[in-house]
Formats: C-alpha cells, structure tokens, sequence
C-alpha cells in the first residue's frame, strides 16, 4: 500500500483491491484502517470509502476536527473525485448519467449523478472512462454504467459473466476493473489546493495493457 500524500492533518493512500475499509460482516483480520494505524502508528479517521474490490486514493484524518471539515467538503460537493474503469462496448464519447439508486441496500431510491467521459477503446468493444460521480451512492459508477448496457469488467455483482471469466483466463484480470485515480480538494486548515494522483496498480495495469491500452490512455482532465 502505497502512501500519496501526508501532512500533519491526514494521510491519503493508494488502497489496494480486496480489502475493507472497515471491519466488516465477514470480520476479515485485515482492514485499511488497521493497516493505516500500524503504518501511522497513531489513530486514523477514514473521510469517505470505497468498495472492497476497487483500489485507488482514500483519505483518513488524523484527528476528527479535520474528517469532520472533510466529510462537509464532501456534502457540499467541493471535493473531486475520478475514476478509471474498464465497460463492455463502445460508449459515447461522455455524458451524464442521472438515475436513482439506493441509498444503502434495499433502501429508498435517492438522486444520483455520474459524468463520464471515454478515454480510449481495445478490441473494438472494451471502453475506458473516466467516471466522475457527482454523488457518493452505493455501487453508484456500477451501477450507472450498467444502466447505460456497459458494464464494468470483473464486476461480480453487476457485470456480464461471460466477458468476466474471458477477462480472468485471457487476460490475468481478477478484480474488479475500477480505480480511484485522483482526488482534489482545498485543504480544510490551510486552503491551499490538493490534487493527488493515484498511479494504476500493476493488477489492473498489466491486464490493460494486454488488451492494448497504454500509458496515454489513462490521463485524466
């Protein structure tokens, strides 16, 4: 897990596919935030999450004075988060995707927003996009993308089965193909802008690279 930026207020991290960020039901022995509390060795306030199967930037405080000035950045939409994913078929070039979903499992439908934009496309059916959600709902770039018929690659829960296990056996991909590649905010005590990019894992990097995306590819505005 690599370290991206840090201060005397926060930590932001690269977070690797696979693992929680917090204790879960399945009460795996490792989370992010045990992992970042040993690697701190002082006590760590996550701000915001991200799904088990998806890697890239997440940020924990270090004191909850400054997650609670993060987590309002939050609600008032004034933090920016991108992400690359991998989708069946060819996208339009971008746009937006305004549907509802659930708030939390079962729950009532709310608004939610995604901007998309496609970055480049392999194979003559695979599409890279940039996503940027506008909300923080459940499953919220999954789901979107599946409600436009293009669903993310290796996606257990939303994906297309068959284009998942070609992904596995030909191509070495076996997580999900999402990744939180940069997030941007004013620094709650200081003002000053924080742009952080979160370079791909090679476990997502090396299956893109095999179907023929490159380096260039994954630029983002």
């Amino acid at each position: 897990m690599d370290e991206l930026y840090r201060d005397d207020h926060m930590v932001i991290v690269n977070k690797p596919a696979g693992v929680s960020v917090h204790k879960g039901w399945d009460a795996a022995p490792v989370n992010l935030v045990k992992l970042v509390r040993n690697l701190m060795k002082r006590r760590v306030h996550p701000v915001h999450r991200l799904d088990r199967p998806t890697s890239g930037a997440l940020v924990f405080a270090f004191d909850g004075e400054t997650a609670g000035m993060l987590q309002d950045h939050f609600r008032e939409k004034t933090i920016e988060k991108r992400y690359l994913a991998l989708v069946r078929g060819v996208t339009e070039e971008g746009g937006v995707v305004d549907h509802p979903i659930p708030r939390k499992p079962k729950g009532e439908r709310v608004d939610a927003v995604t901007h998309y934009r496609r970055l480049a496309v392999a194979l003559d059916r695979y599409s890279l996009v940039e996503a940027r959600p506008e909300t923080g709902r459940l499953h919220q770039i999954r789901r979107h993308m599946k409600h436009l018929s293009h669903p993310l690659i290796c996606d257990t829960r939303y994906g297309d089965g068959r284009e998942n296990d070609k992904f596995r056996h030909e191509f070495g991909l076996w997580r999900l193909a999402l990744h939180a590649a940069s997030i941007r905010f004013r620094h709650p005590h200081t003002g000053v802008p924080v742009d952080i990019q979160a370079p791909l894992p090679d476990d997502l990097r090396v299956p893109l690279e095999r179907i023929g995306f490159v380096a260039g590819d994954y630029a983002l505005a």
